[in-house]
C-alpha cells in the first residue's frame, strides 16, 4: 500500500515539475517576443522608371548595386545607365549612396553627387530618369 502512495506522490511531483517548467518557458518566450518589436530598416522603392521596375521594394541589409549589368541588384536596362552605376551601403544605422564613376551621374533630391552621401528618410535618388525613394520604416 505504501508503494502505491509513494508512486502516486512521485507522479504528482513529476507532473508539477513539468507544469512549472512549462510556465517558465512560456513566460520567457513572451518576454523575448515583447522585446523584439518590429525593427526599422531601410528600403528602396522604385517610383519612376521602366514599367517592370515601378513599385519594386528592396530592403537594404548590405550593399546594393544599381546598374545595367546583369549582376547588379537593381538592373536598369537603359543605355544611359552604367554597368555599375551607383551603390547604396549601410554604415551602422545610416544609409549612404555613392556614384561609381558613371558617365551620367547620380543625384539626391535633384543635386548631383560626387562623393558618398548620407541619405535621410524620404530622399529621392535619381539614376538617369529612374527615381528611387529611400524609406526608413
Amino acid at each position: 500500500m505504501i508503494d502505491v502512495i509513494l508512486l502516486g506522490v512521485r507522479l504528482l511531483f513529476v507532473a508539477l515539475l513539468y507544469l512549472f517548467l512549462f510556465a517558465i518557458m512560456r513566460t520567457g518566450v513572451g518576454l523575448v517576443k515583447g522585446q523584439r518589436k518590429k525593427e526599422k530598416a531601410w528600403r528602396l522603392i522604385v517610383e519612376k522608371g521602366p514599367k517592370e521596375l515601378r513599385g519594386v521594394k528592396t530592403p537594404v541589409h548590405g550593399p546594393i548595386i544599381v546598374g545595367r549589368a546583369p549582376g547588379a541588384d537593381i538592373v536598369i536596362g537603359a543605355s544611359y545607365v552604367s554597368g555599375r552605376h551607383a551603390r547604396f551601403s549601410l554604415m551602422g544605422q545610416n544609409l549612404f549612396v555613392e556614384d561609381l564613376g558613371s558617365r551620367n551621374g547620380t543625384a539626391v533630391n535633384g543635386q548631383r553627387i560626387g562623393q558618398p552621401t548620407a541619405l535621410h528618410d524620404n530622399d529621392l535618388v535619381n539614376v538617369g530618369d529612374v527615381a528611387i525613394r529611400v524609406r526608413f520604416e
